[in-house]
């Protein structure tokens, strides 16, 4: 009883004013502060299956997501701290689910990009990764535009996970 009484309160202001001394931290680290901007150039379409304007789409979604995070700065390429280089390596279209009178019901797309994050100052390569997410969509229905949303997923997915290894996965 009497370790509690001495424990509890030493535990309980460690939770309270957190561990501000510590080297350690439980959300990942942050970017170095001399990190401040980021060029982010359009990806290499390396996969072959010929989606009109994917990488585009991928490259947009990232910068957008790296604006909406406001870590780091998108910058040109010339001046930028860093820069986000990547390309997409394949791309699956596949049945998903199969309904009991074998036909398709949902189809699942799979985009798998390489990407590098490079200290451009330091010129030194912080992380090389590959990244593969999908998105399924309605086959029976909705065409062309049910298999965008299908992609659309995927790149929101894929763009996620990339900017979470940026700034977040230190």
């Amino acid at each position: 009883m009497k370790l509690l009484k001495i424990f509890f309160p030493i535990l309980f202001s460690v939770i309270i004013t957190g561990c501000a001394g510590c080297p350690y931290s439980f959300t990942g680290a942050s970017l170095p502060p001399e990190m401040k901007t980021i060029a982010i150039p359009i990806f290499e379409d390396l996969s072959g299956f010929g989606e009109a304007g994917l990488r585009e789409k991928i490259t947009e979604e990232l910068r957008r997501k790296f604006t909406d995070d406001n870590t780091l700065k998108i910058s040109d390429r010339k001046i930028a701290d860093t820069i986000l280089d990547g390309a997409i390596l394949s791309v699956r279209d596949e049945p998903s689910v199969i309904t009991g009178t074998e036909r398709v019901s949902t189809r699942r797309v799979t985009v798998s990009v390489k990407a590098s994050f490079t200290d451009l100052k330091a010129r030194k390569k912080i992380w090389e990764k590959n990244f593969s997410q999908w998105g399924d969509y309605d086959a029976t229905s909705g065409g062309i535009v049910s298999r965008q949303i299908g992609f659309q997923t995927a790149i929101e997915k894929l763009t996620e996970d990339i900017l979470i290894a940026t700034v977040s996965d230190w």
